[in-house]
């Protein structure tokens, strides 16, 4: 990771994404030592998650990380899943939260030196031209070692730096028996790269 120890840095965490690249690499994250890791690096401004929940469920899978990591010192995002029909007539649900991403990256660029952006989607590339031409560095943590790949080309080669998951996993994995509360959970995007 590029920088300077005195840097103000924000993680931005597309949930679904890093989801998925977490499963897709077999590993489960600990957002504590995740973000513990990040702060060695420079001055942890703000840790955001964003995720789509299911309102009106007794129990929903993602609550208990949600709730953890707004206990912990993560700004939580989140917004309702939509359900819609697909063409086959099948029910869906989507939770697309680009645009949350995309507004608070761009809020908070005057006041940060680094955004670190847990993504792989390819939609962001655009996002992290525009946070760049402010001044702001930017590294994409995702993996190129999944099949497919979880990152977009055009994202990783707009990052100022790019973190592969595979690499760093150990630094902010947890053994696969520990307590469910932060065991990541999400449900499927929309829109993968």
């Amino acid at each position: 990771m590029t920088g300077h120890t005195g840097d103000r840095i924000a993680l931005f965490i597309d949930g679904a994404n890093l989801y998925s690249s977490a499963r897709a690499l077999n590993v489960d994250l600990d957002f504590k030592k995740l973000s513990d890791w990040f702060a060695q690096k420079g001055q942890l401004v703000r840790a955001y998650y964003y995720t789509a929940v299911i309102e009106g469920e007794e129990f929903s899978p993602i609550r208990p990380l949600v709730d953890w990591l707004d206990y912990n010192g993560f700004t939580v995002v989140t917004k309702p899943v939509k359900r819609f029909t697909d063409a086959q007539g099948q029910s869906r649900i989507k939770g697309n939260m680009d645009i949350e991403i995309a507004v608070d990256m761009l809020e908070l660029a005057p006041h940060l030196d680094h955004m670190i952006l847990f993504s792989g989607d390819g939609d962001f590339r655009r996002l992290v031209q525009a946070v760049q031409a402010k001044g702001v560095r930017v590294t994409v943590v995702s993996t190129t070692r999944s099949q497919p790949p979880q990152i977009a080309d055009e994202l990783r080669r707009q990052a100022d730096a790019f973190i592969e998951l595979a690499d760093v996993a150990t630094q902010f994995s947890k053994p696969k028996s520990a307590a469910p509360q932060a065991t990541m959970r999400t449900f499927d995007r929309d829109d993968r790269p």
